[in-house]
């Protein structure tokens, strides 16, 4: 099974892991859906990056929220080229790209879920 067709499986059943694309599989994904993708960009050994990840994108109730918003890219710059021309060094940073692969909003940091979920509710 591709990763597409496992993500929207994931998305489907609300699987207890958050299921991550490449941006070139995010791409595919956003021609049928639409939505807004939203990268998130790493390191190998950020202790921030890994504290969003068992913090944040591990419970059920926000994985559900992000999926029904987004579609979720990880990118990480110790191995993966970024895509659009963006720099950063920052880590974690999110870049959220529109369907025109415009960039509509970048949220720099390691953040809570209620915090999380209120600087993304209003990207469109």
């Amino acid at each position: 099974m591709n990763k597409i067709v496992s993500f929207l499986v994931f998305s489907a059943l609300s699987l207890s892991a958050m299921e991550w694309l490449s941006y070139d599989e995010g791409l595919k994904l956003q021609e049928k859906n639409h939505k807004i993708i939203m990268i998130d960009v790493i390191r190998t050994d950020c202790h921030y990056c890994s504290d969003m990840d068992k913090k944040v994108f591990e419970n059920k109730d926000m994985q559900k929220w992000l999926s029904e918003r987004f579609i979720p890219v990880k990118i990480n710059l110790d191995r993966d080229k970024m895509p659009l021309g963006i720099k950063t060094s920052f880590t974690p940073s999110f870049f959220f790209v529109d369907k025109t692969q415009k960039i509509v909003k970048t949220i720099p940091g390691s953040w809570n879920i209620e915090d999380f979920k209120s600087l993304t509710k209003g990207i469109k």
